[in-house]
């Protein structure tokens, strides 16, 4: 039995470890769509209008939600309020079961 743990650890790190690449691949992209658009906005009217903001702050919007998603930041429901989650049913379910044979 102990291989099986060892794999299937090893297979959830290398899917961890897939979806940070991917996240930095899109943030390599970000920074540089989001740099050439700055440039293009300066060439084309000289900071008059600064436009290339609407596209980084929607793509910003993405990769925050991605970022969350890789390292696992999301703290309303992580593995804490999961496990939480699952020991308040278990004891709810155990009080049910108690005071059903009473």
């Amino acid at each position: 039995m102990e291989p099986n743990t060892n794999e299937a650890k090893y297979i959830k790190a290398k899917e961890r470890v897939a979806k940070m690449r991917k996240f930095y691949g899109s943030l390599t992209w970000y920074l540089v769509v989001i740099t050439g658009l700055g440039a293009l906005n300066y060439y084309l009217n000289e900071w008059s209008y600064m436009w290339f903001l609407w596209a980084a702050f929607g793509w910003g919007i993405g990769l925050f939600f991605q970022a969350i998603k890789a390292f696992n930041l999301n703290p309303f429901f992580g593995k804490a309020w999961e496990e939480r989650k699952i020991r308040e049913y278990m004891d709810k379910e155990e009080d049910n079961e108690i005071k059903k044979w009473r």
